[in-house]
């Protein structure tokens, strides 16, 4: 039997935005293994200027970035949709070994299977220096953003 993560397509906007926080919250756990299991085994994914393929390969790149993004926390938004694709808007907040914070802007376009498996994935990320004091992400270290903490949007970003 084949694996599936619903929503499937073809998507609504509902079941967009029920797909998008999905996501947010996979990710913000920061377990790179369970985060892998929502892709195709042989998902493709170019993010920034690096190509990863594979659900090996994903959960080899994910765990090097949060190793070096400490105190990761994000928050997507969606912006468009269509059938079996989904495209986000996101930022995220971090911290390098340093002490050096920085907030992450990026927009991704997502490919989904029938069985609503992330087939591809193309993100484009620019990173910004903040202060500690301007952080905007607060919530318990590792897991979903709460219900009540504000989105995108309504952060003015």
């Amino acid at each position: 039997m084949s694996e599936q993560r619903p929503p499937l397509p073809p998507y609504t906007r509902e079941t967009a935005i029920q797909k998008v926080r999905l996501a947010e919250d996979g990710w913000n756990t920061r377990n790179a293994e369970r985060v892998s299991l929502a892709y195709t085994i042989d998902s493709y994914w170019r993010n920034r200027s690096t190509f990863v393929q594979g659900r090996e390969a994903i959960v080899a790149f994910l765990s090097g970035k949060w190793d070096r993004e400490l105190d990761y926390r994000l928050i997507k938004e969606l912006w468009a949709f269509t059938d079996n694709r989904i495209a986000v808007r996101f930022a995220y907040e971090y911290h390098d070994d340093s002490g050096n914070w920085f907030r992450a802007y990026g927009n991704e376009n997502w490919e989904f299977d029938e069985n609503g498996l992330m087939r591809k994935r193309f993100a484009s990320i620019n990173d910004l220096p903040i202060n500690e004091s301007e952080r905007k992400f607060f919530w318990d270290r590792s897991g979903p953003r709460p219900a009540d903490h504000p989105g995108l949007s309504d952060l003015g970003l």
